[in-house]
């Protein structure tokens, strides 16, 4: 069954629901859903060229400063 059936023969179920609890509960998982699809599309999308080298600037800035860890620092931290 292709997607596009699936979800004509879910909105043929959904207009049949009487109850206003289940369609509340079936709200409210969409929304949790969506919500969760926007963070995660915020998180995941790509840097500019600009932000991406004021990072590199920052890290190096940090680097030389002496702000920074060591491999084996995060290893016993994180034991």
């Amino acid at each position: 069954m292709d997607l596009q059936t699936r979800k004509i023969e879910f909105v043929q179920e959904f207009l049949k629901i009487q109850s206003e609890e289940v369609i509340s509960q079936l709200e409210n998982l969409l929304k949790s859903r969506n919500k969760k699809n926007e963070d995660e599309s915020d998180f995941l999308s790509p840097f500019s060229i600009e932000e991406f080298n004021n990072r590199i600037d920052q890290s190096e800035d940090d680097f030389k400063k002496g702000k920074y860890k060591t491999t084996s620092q995060l290893l016993e931290k994180y034991k």
